[in-house]
């Protein structure tokens, strides 16, 4: 291989660490904004009062579902993503456990993101603040 390919490869291998790098600065930015609206909507629900329930996950192959040992509330009706009391975000759709029906399967927290389901199926994707607004409307407890 001559100089001139090696120092192509090192150029295009440079641009792309540098994309990826940029990409990862605006997820977390991105994050830190969606953060402060969870932040937010935990504070309203805990001031109005609305209990918490112990989050449960299920299987990507969709049958049963698993203790997690986390309290919170859920996201989406579905189940699939929830809060911690603390607010952490949580995707609750895991891989399937050997006998995790009858034990506590882990869950870690995600950071969360401004558009909830991004790359779904159509119809799936929701902003974060309209999802937020919307759950708390079926709480009853009105504008965000």
């Amino acid at each position: 291989m001559d100089d001139e390919t090696e120092q192509r490869r090192a150029e295009l291998a440079e641009i792309a660490n540098y994309q990826i790098e940029v990409q990862h600065r605006r997820e977390a930015q991105e994050s830190a904004e969606a953060q402060v609206l969870i932040d937010r909507f935990v504070a309203q629900l805990k001031s109005a009062g609305v209990p918490t329930e112990e989050l449960t996950s299920r299987p990507w192959s969709g049958s049963g579902r698993y203790r997690t040992g986390i309290t919170g509330w859920y996201l989406k009706r579905d189940r699939s993503i929830g809060l911690g009391e603390d607010g952490a975000y949580y995707v609750l759709v895991v891989p399937p456990v050997t006998f995790g029906r009858f034990r506590t399967v882990p869950v870690e927290p995600s950071p969360p993101p401004l558009q909830v389901g991004k790359g779904a199926r159509d119809g799936e994707s929701i902003a974060l603040n309209v999802l937020l607004a919307t759950r708390l409307e079926d709480f009853g407890i009105g504008d965000a």
